[in-house]
């Protein structure tokens, strides 16, 4: 009895080593588990569902093996792939959630997140995110020429490197006081998120009771994984086949 949760895999073509360790973790690992969330960022960029990426069927197919051995599966976008879409998630077998939602995990109300709602401080990417999330402009921008988008999702990843190079680690990090305001108005003492790319598990007081807070790694260097059991969670870092020595993206 287990429930498993990643997130920050950033896929792309540059980075099989990642593909492939994704694929081996729903082949040999996932199956079995009371359910998988994906909690952001599973891909580096994501321009539309009709985007013909042969990596996009490949991780379908993936995913929809794993729900097909009866593995729930469940997506909350990031900011990375905050544009994936029903028509996906229905090829891969997911299901799309909120951010932020609340489910039970074995009795315990416990909040999930991708984790940059959290990051108050960076203000700047706030009112971008903000943007992004407007119904109408990202109704216009799928419905451009799919080299078009794929022209302005390299263009905004070179800036957000760019910025993100200059900004500081406490403006990148989720703010206690966000953190404490999430537990609070969803009436949970426990959070689960990803984004930082700073996987930890942190134990506070919140209004005189215990909390706690998860955050999931990345997967440039090594697989992070969390395995939530009644009563037990467990960060597990999973080494990858090959290391690329090439960048990693930030968050």
């Amino acid at each position: 009895m287990s429930t498993l949760f990643i997130s920050d895999i950033h896929l792309s073509a540059q980075r099989p080593d990642m593909t492939a360790a994704l694929v081996r973790f729903l082949e040999h690992d996932a199956p079995g588990a009371d359910a998988l969330y994906v909690l952001g960022d599973l891909f580096e960029f994501w321009i539309g569902d009709d985007d013909p990426n042969p990596l996009h069927q490949q991780m379908a197919d993936a995913f929809l093996a794993l729900s097909q051995q009866n593995v729930p599966i469940y997506f909350i976008h990031g900011n990375r792939d905050f544009l994936l879409g029903q028509q996906f998630a229905k090829r891969a077998g997911m299901t799309l959630l909120g951010d932020p939602c609340v489910i039970d995990l074995y009795g315990e109300r416990v909040v999930l997140s991708h984790g940059d709602l959290l990051c108050t401080l960076d203000e700047g990417y706030q009112k971008f995110r903000r943007i992004t999330q407007l119904k109408w402009l990202r109704w216009l921008f799928l419905r451009l020429p799919l080299a078009r988008r794929q022209a302005i999702a390299c263009k905004m990843r070179g800036q957000s490197q760019m910025e993100n190079a200059h900004k500081s680690q406490t403006i990148m990090d989720v703010t206690p006081a966000a953190v404490d305001e999430m537990l609070r108005a969803h009436d949970c003492r426990m959070m689960i998120h990803g984004h930082t790319h700073r996987p930890a598990i942190h134990d506070f007081t919140l209004d005189g009771q215990p909390a706690r807070r998860i955050v999931l790694g990345d997967w440039f260097e090594q697989g992070s994984v969390l395995i939530c059991r009644p009563g037990e969670q467990r960060l597990e870092m999973r080494a990858l086949a090959t290391i690329d020595p090439a960048a990693h993206p930030s968050a």
